[in-house]
């Protein structure tokens, strides 16, 4: 697999990895911002603009963007994370200017149509009712929360209700305005493709966009704190978390062993001592959760509430006897086995190679070999 980059000259980076071998394309271009880089004013923004955008553009309504993709054969989505917002596709190698054209449409000409906003608002405040309602999703809203109070990692994606109610076109414009710049943004494509090509195809498109972003995002330090909420529910979830690495901390490969040693997998010790050998839990790991400058080292349990009063001492326990004592051989092995293994299966996926090269230069500024 071949990795090539170009910058453009207004600063946007353009790669691909080529495997001439598949028949199709993935592509996406991967905006250096989200959650996290917002104000607690505009928390839910960035989200809010990842789905407006397939509402119609200057150049196709919603239906042609849907229309033109899928009469193809491709598809086409978006999502937006605490540190990025990417709007992505896969095509036919045939098609690859198409979805290209439409993405790099969604970043340069989204009309923001109010008759449009005001329906999307509503999908949106159902999908915030619905992840509210979803108590294994809304104990990490929780903890980020505790984690970093006051914060942007320590609020929502989706933000409160009343904020994406009260977005307008001009606020939205102006968020793209200062965060969608071309030095904050990388186009990635992998599969069936011809680097030159496709960096013709996004400069003839992005050419426009300005040069350099008007913001700099707040670094985030980790507090920690406690939060319960008591709800007439058959589970009880927990997620116990400390201080932990960011993406750019020489110790952060260090902790993803760890994480993969006590909680990454049916042989992982959390799992075996509290589920295989007690049955404690249904479900129970632990997560290595970086950001760009802090991160967190987390446990997640689901249990019942007859079984939580047990279930912590264990945990407790647990976590004295890996800072007391050298793992073994065996466990290391496996772990970086695991790890090693994880990332070359998720490479055969074209999409998300995608992904982790955008992602790569966007953090480090190069592909990590």
């Amino acid at each position: 697999m071949e990795i090539r980059q170009t910058t453009l000259k207004n600063g946007l980076r353009v790669i691909t990895a080529e495997r001439p071998q598949i028949e199709t394309v993935s592509l996406g271009i991967w905006v250096n911002t989200g959650s996290a880089a917002e104000t607690e004013a505009d928390n839910g923004i960035s989200h809010f603009i990842e789905h407006m955008v397939f509402k119609g553009t200057k150049k196709r309504s919603s239906l042609q963007i849907s229309e033109d993709i899928e009469n193809a054969g491709g598809a086409t989505n978006a999502y937006t994370s605490r540190h990025f917002t990417c709007f992505y596709a896969k095509m036919l190698k045939d098609d690859l200017e198409l979805a290209a054209d439409v993405i790099c449409d969604f970043i340069t000409s989204p009309t923001f149509d109010e008759e449009e906003m005001s329906k999307e608002k509503e999908v949106v405040v159902q999908e915030i009712k619905q992840s509210t309602d979803a108590p294994d999703d809304l104990v990490f809203d929780y903890f980020q929360e505790s984690a970093f109070p006051g914060q942007a990692s320590g609020r929502t994606i989706l933000g409160p209700i009343e904020h994406v109610r009260g977005f307008n076109k001009e606020r939205m414009l102006n968020y793209m305005k200062t965060h969608y710049s071309a030095d904050n943004m990388v186009a990635a494509a992998v599969g069936r493709v011809d680097h030159d090509k496709f960096v013709k195809m996004i400069e003839e498109r992005m050419a426009g966009i300005s040069e350099k972003c008007d913001f700099v995002e707040d670094k985030q330090v980790y507090i920690g704190g406690s939060k319960t909420e008591c709800k007439d529910i058959e589970q009880t979830h927990l997620v116990l978390g400390f201080n932990g690495a960011s993406y750019l901390d020489k110790d952060y490969y260090k902790y993803s062993v760890l994480s993969t040693i006590f909680g990454g997998g049916m042989s992982s010790r959390l799992f075996q001592e509290i589920r295989e050998k007690r049955g404690l839990v249904y479900t129970i790991n632990s997560f290595n959760q970086a950001l760009k400058h802090a991160g967190v080292f987390g446990i997640y349990a689901g249990t019942t509430p007859k079984e939580l009063n047990e279930l912590l001492p264990v945990v407790a326990d647990e976590i004295k006897k890996m800072t007391n004592s050298f793992v073994s051989d065996v466990e290391l092995k496996r772990a970086k086995t695991q790890i090693k293994a994880s990332l070359l299966m998720s490479l055969e996926s074209s999409s998300t190679t995608a992904e982790i090269i955008a992602r790569q230069i966007l953090l480090f500024g190069r592909v990590i070999p």
